[in-house]
């Protein structure tokens, strides 16, 4: 039964954070401009970096597979600079702050699923240690929050609030 807590967790919490983004986040968001809905989305991800507690001993139970704790590690850590270099570039209102959102999203979506593939293959979960919390509770909420970026990305307002991003 061990082996199947960890989905179970990502599945669930994944599920709650839908709702919670369905029920309040995005219904939030419409009366914004697309860079003032993007920004508490990217400081979310801007603690990316706690990804790195995957090569602390201190925080796993015992050193995780560098195949999976190796990319997992800095495939957050660039996603927290991008989305620290992308925040900064919508709050100068710098022309090119949108297509680093992109980059930003793409990359990190795609981080964490590469993450938790690895994870799987690697049996990376019995591990973890204190990490465990990492992709039961704060994977799900990233990967939910990627989800509503994309929505924003992909239905830019025509005028100064967002419409229709649900």
């Amino acid at each position: 039964m061990s082996d199947y807590i960890q989905p179970i967790n990502l599945f669930l919490s994944t599920l709650s954070f839908m709702l919670i983004a369905q029920w309040y986040v995005i219904p939030a968001l419409k009366g914004m401009t697309r860079e003032e809905a993007l920004q508490p989305l990217l400081l979310l991800h801007s603690f990316r970096h706690i990804g790195l507690m995957f090569l602390a001993i201190g925080a796993v139970k015992y050193e995780l597979p560098t195949t999976f704790s190796v990319p997992a590690s800095l495939g957050d850590l660039t996603a927290s600079l991008l989305a620290f270099l992308a925040l900064v570039l919508i709050r100068l209102r710098w022309s090119f702050a949108m297509p680093i959102v992109w980059l930003f999203n793409i990359e990190g979506t795609l981080d964490l699923f590469n993450a938790v593939f690895r994870g799987v293959i690697n049996d990376a979960w019995n591990g973890m240690g204190a990490t465990f919390w990492i992709p039961s509770v704060i994977v799900p909420a990233l990967l939910v929050t990627h989800y509503i970026v994309f929505l924003i990305l992909l239905r830019p307002a025509n005028n100064k609030e967002l419409e229709n991003i649900s």
